[in-house]
């Protein structure tokens, strides 16, 4: 009995320190990280995961011979508010590019765009804080009839303003070519389907892109 018990035990052993051996290998190869926080948008509210942009960016990655990965922390009907709540647990790894997306429904729910807009600085503050050279993204919407009144305008600026003052890119509209396009859109009008997620990717693709090539060329020259 005493010799199964051990051809058990050291069985259990090889599995146990092979699947340590696993989980090691991402950090230990020095992979440069990008975090996506975002809303429905990002998340790719009914469709598959794999159909959201921020998958479809990590295949850009991988066809373009960046070794960056892409963690998709977005959540559908996320909000500033619970963007801030969320973020925390990100923190734990290290992000090198970081991308954010919220601000749409909190002005669906009328909140101040003051509001919105010291929500979306804390969350940048926060990445900062626990990563200070990280490379920031910040995706711009829109509402409808921008321009139409004060709150439309100063929640379409809002983003132009804190891509200048964090010194982050801007991707200038998340949206652009794909809203108000019946045959890019779910039948609710509003969300993006696999078409118009592809036009997302793009929009994100052209401002993210050379921060890529830059992240990864810092990371060869680190090499020694």
């Amino acid at each position: 009995m005493s010799k199964v018990f051990l051809a058990r035990l050291v069985a259990a052993l090889s599995i146990l320190c092979a699947h340590a051996a696993w989980s090691a290998t991402p950090t230990s190869s020095g992979m440069k990280t990008i975090l996506v926080l975002g809303d429905s948008l990002s998340d790719g509210f009914q469709l598959k995961r794999s159909e959201a942009y921020p998958a479809l960016i990590a295949n850009k990655l991988r066809d373009a011979g960046l070794n960056l990965q892409v963690t998709n922390a977005s959540a559908t009907g996320g909000t500033t508010e619970g963007g801030l709540e969320r973020i925390p647990a990100h923190l734990k790894r290290k992000i090198d590019i970081f991308v954010l997306e919220l601000g749409i429904n909190d002005s669906f729910r009328g909140v101040p765009v003051e509001q919105i807009q010291n929500n979306l600085q804390q969350i940048i503050d926060r990445v900062k804080a626990r990563n200070p050279d990280v490379r920031v993204v910040i995706a711009g919407m829109q509402l409808p009839n921008y321009g139409a009144d004060d709150y439309v305008s100063a929640f379409g600026k809002m983003f132009g303003e804190l891509a200048t003052k964090n010194g982050a890119a801007l991707v200038p509209y998340l949206l652009d070519g794909v809203a108000g396009d019946p045959s890019l859109n779910l039948p609710d009008g509003i969300h993006p389907n696999a078409s118009g997620q592809k036009i997302l990717a793009e929009n994100v693709w052209r401002v993210l892109e050379p921060i890529a090539r830059e992240t990864a060329v810092e990371r060869s020259s680190h090499v020694r």
